[in-house]
């Protein structure tokens, strides 16, 4: 029982319940096992649903286990950057962001007090399609489960997985709850648990460490036009950060960053107050009626920032993906760029594999997962949490001149601009470069401060910035 996306004419699998365990093979390694599934996936979203269908093109037999699988609302994962679609096209996706009314983003226009710059995406090299691509989420989750369920050997069904089954150290599937309450179980080689920011299965797979630095209030624009079409546009406002970006041809999502754990409330009017009195003065001009007017319908949804550093506790059979192994501060836009390119990792490093039913042999392929993630995944991950603060006001003057110092140095443009955006966007996952724009960036403010002359108070702040 269950959701499914299945054609009518199509036979279904018989249920893992009713499936005895089996030997598979005589060799050490070979484990007995429901013959049902090579792959278990908890969670049908980005990663989910890329996943199941990579699999799945690859003849491995895969379920896939959601909790929800209508269409979900939310105010991030709205913004795919080039680097992301291009491991989209990598897996075949890339038809996915066709027909939801997606917009095509050549680049950033930052603002800061009054000023406003233009940071184009380095295209000129790829195909005319390559840009990066901002959509409804909920429409592009659709389009991905869509796409996995075509294939006659994926099964995407409704559940909630309440526990992983493990026997003798070693996952052998999921124990849930269909959609009409029933108890089950799921048995297969490889489990993979990618269920969301809020997994409640991470701890049995990873020591989590997620902090809290800020939340976004997410409103949507209407009848309005960005200063730069088809842009991401990141005003550095005080307190922190406001973002503006399309999501269909007649929508514009802004994201207000509110630092802190928690937001003023909304059924007492604050939170409408603040973004009145605080956050509306800062916006560009042409977007400055939109986004009262957004106000006033009362159609505002908060949501905290989630950050998490990538910690796994490596276990034969199962596997962490996604936001609830990883994530980073969404100002960069990053986390479907970071996943996509995770499920490229482990379907390449899959691929060799005639089957999964050897634990030991699985386990050696999963282990370099890791390691060969790490330039994407650090490269976009350690950025977004220093341009965070980087772009957060400060009373202290270190940190005051480190932001103007990083919004005049992306106004220099050429390299000075093309590199770091080549980071951001993933067309350039490379942690060295990172660094040499970091140093690059404090020592460009450093040398403003010595001029025209250094004094001790400048000389100090400078030796402070560089800190």
């Amino acid at each position: 029982c269950g959701f499914s996306w299945r054609m009518s004419g199509r036979k279904r699998r018989s249920k893992s319940g009713s499936v005895g365990f089996q030997k598979h093979g005589n060799g050490e390694g070979h484990r007995d096992v429901a013959a049902s599934d090579d792959v278990v996936i908890v969670g049908a979203g980005v990663v989910g649903s890329a996943l199941a269908y990579a699999l799945g093109k690859q003849g491995r037999r895969v379920r896939v286990i959601e909790r929800d699988l209508s269409e979900p609302d939310r105010i991030v994962g709205e913004l795919l950057q080039p680097g992301g679609y291009l491991k989209l096209m990598e897996l075949g996706l890339e038809d996915c962001v066709k027909d939801i009314d997606a917009q095509q983003v050549f680049g950033y226009a930052l603002f800061k007090d009054g000023k406003k710059t233009r940071i184009p995406y380095p295209l000129e090299n790829y195909r005319s399609d390559v840009a990066g691509r901002s959509f409804h989420h909920g429409r592009f989750i659709q389009r991905l489960r869509k796409k996995a369920s075509s294939l006659s050997n994926v099964r995407l069904e409704q559940g909630t997985v309440t526990s992983l089954l493990e026997e003798n150290g070693m996952i052998k599937g999921v124990n849930y709850k269909t959609r009409t309450g029933e108890e089950s179980t799921a048995y297969a080689f490889l489990t993979v648990v990618c269920d969301g920011c809020y997994s409640n299965l991470r701890r049995s797979l990873c020591n989590p460490k997620v902090d809290v630095p800020s939340c976004f209030v997410g409103l949507v624009l209407e009848n309005c036009r960005l200063p730069f079409e088809n842009h991401g546009h990141v005003v550095l406002a005080d307190p922190s950060p406001i973002l503006f970006y399309p999501i269909s041809s007649h929508e514009i999502r802004c994201l207000v960053d509110v630092p802190g754990r928690t937001v003023p409330s909304i059924t007492n009017g604050e939170l409408a107050q603040y973004l009145k009195t605080v956050v509306a003065p800062q916006v560009p001009t042409e977007l400055h009626d939109s986004f009262i007017t957004a106000i006033d319908t009362g159609n505002v949804k908060p949501m905290a920032n989630r950050s998490m550093p990538a910690d796994p506790c490596p276990t034969p059979g199962a596997l962490l993906l996604g936001d609830a192994f990883n994530m980073r501060h969404p100002l960069t836009g990053g986390g479907m760029t970071v996943a996509l390119s995770d499920v490229v990792v482990l379907r390449d490093l899959l691929r060799p594999l005639s089957d999964f039913n050897d634990a030991s042999t699985l386990c050696r392929y999963l282990e370099s997962f890791y390691t060969i993630r790490k330039p994407m995944a650090s490269t976009i991950n350690t950025l977004a949490g220093a341009l965070y603060k980087v772009f957060c006001a400060s009373p202290d003057p270190a940190r005051k001149e480190m932001r103007q110092a990083c919004f005049d140095y992306l106004s220099l443009g050429g390299i000075y601009s093309l590199g770091p955006i080549a980071l951001l966007s993933g067309l350039n996952p490379r942690p060295l470069s990172l660094v040499l724009h970091f140093f690059a960036v404090a020592v460009y403010g450093f040398w403003r401060l010595m001029l025209p002359f250094p004094s001790p108070d400048r000389i100090h702040t400078g030796a402070r910035l560089i800190s």
